[in-house]
């Protein structure tokens, strides 16, 4: 299918992208996975060479781009190695963190905080999810309890990407537990802050590169201009850039779903059996056949999702459907992929079994598929 959402400037990006996960990334990507996290250098080959906080404007040093289709890119290119998990804490930075920043930050935060995350020398992360709550934000038990020019920070976050090496954390607290949900503020936690530790590092199914860790919070004294934008207003930052969270998630999906293709349709033409390729064989074309299908028609409604998110028109609903449709496809093709190849399927030296560990998590992350239809659910008034 011919695409119609790139420009010049963006396939330039992309060969310079790929030039740079070929070289920085494949060569070192099985040890990563077995460190369970990528290396610090890498954040700052990532951020030297550009690909830190393209989003940010120029005085805070970005590239002052403000283009959802580079984000794009890199999460395709990555997919398109097969290295996603090398990719995907940087993912959150670029695409989640930094813009929680640009939107709701302070000038003297923005100047303290985006500098060293657009050089790669601070790496962030975001704790939402904690050991007895997931999807459900609104029953988050961490506390950050205002004395003097202080917030006292107590409590434990689980599931968190750049949890080893993140440096600055938003921190999803309550400030006023009274409230509930309305009580629910953002909190930046920095490296050295006394009471702020890093837990285990999680060992995973799948996505063994990303770095995801548990973080510890023992009271924690965060000065109060480390709140991000306003008190008691987090829960509703949280709802709205979540839209864009799961459209990652379906950009992500879509790529993979084409990579694995790719690779299954290869396997399927060099293979044999009883003397012919086994893509000859009528089972195998209708597999291949309705996977491409599928993926051509998920292609046109996330590439679509994308633009309203350039026009400022996605709303959370649409985010949902891409974000529940695409992963549950994802899983579906990569398994029929795993399957054509039969038994290397499942020898983790084919890129297609790492890509099956993979894609189990994409239907839970970013709020669970469950929780997806019921957002939609709900836009109809039901």
């Amino acid at each position: 299918m011919q695409r119609t959402l790139f420009l010049e400037e963006h396939r330039l990006f992309r060969d310079s992208y790929r030039h740079f996960v070929e070289k920085e990334i494949v060569p070192h990507y099985a040890q990563w996975e077995k460190d369970g996290h990528v290396a610090r250098e890498l954040w700052l080959k990532a951020g030297q060479q550009g690909f830190l906080g393209i989003n940010v404007p120029e005085e805070y040093g970005g590239s002052g781009i403000d283009d959802y289709r580079y984000s794009t890119i890199m999460m395709e290119e990555v997919a398109r190695a097969c290295v996603a998990s090398a990719g995907g804490g940087m993912g959150l930075h670029n695409d989640i963190v930094i813009p929680y920043i640009l939107t709701y930050a302070t000038t003297e935060q923005k100047q303290r905080w985006l500098p060293g995350m657009c050089s790669g020398e601070i790496i962030s992360a975001i704790a939402m999810t904690e050991p007895d709550t997931g999807s459900d934000l609104a029953a988050v038990r961490t506390t950050a309890i205002r004395q003097g020019d202080y917030y006292v920070l107590n409590g434990q976050k689980t599931f968190i990407t750049n949890g080893i090496l993140g440096n600055l954390v938003i921190t999803v607290a309550k400030t006023n537990p009274a409230l509930g949900h309305k009580g629910i503020s953002l909190i930046i936690v920095e490296e050295g802050m006394e009471g702020f530790k890093h837990g285990r590092l999680l060992e995973k199914v799948g996505l063994k590169a990303q770095d995801t860790a548990e973080l510890i919070f023992e009271d924690v004294h965060v000065p109060v201009n480390n709140l991000l934008g306003e008190e008691g207003q987090g829960f509703y930052y949280l709802m709205r850039q979540l839209a864009r969270e799961r459209l990652n998630v379906g950009v992500g999906a879509m790529a993979a779903c084409e990579t694995a293709l790719e690779i299954t349709l290869e396997y399927c033409k060099q293979r044999t059996a009883f003397g012919k390729p086994i893509g000859s064989f009528q089972n195998s074309r209708f597999k291949l056949a309705e996977m491409k299908t599928e993926i051509e028609i998920g292609r046109v409604f996330v590439d679509h999702c994308i633009e309203e998110l350039l026009e400022g028109t996605l709303t959370p609903e649409t985010a949902a459907m891409a974000k529940w449709w695409t992963s549950d496809l994802q899983k579906r093709v990569v398994d029929e992929c795993v399957q054509l190849h039969g038994g290397y399927g499942y020898m983790l030296e084919y890129p297609i079994a790492r890509a099956y560990l993979d894609a189990r998590v994409q239907s839970i992350y970013a709020g669970t598929n469950e929780i997806m239809k019921e957002i939609i659910g709900r836009s109809l008034g039901v």
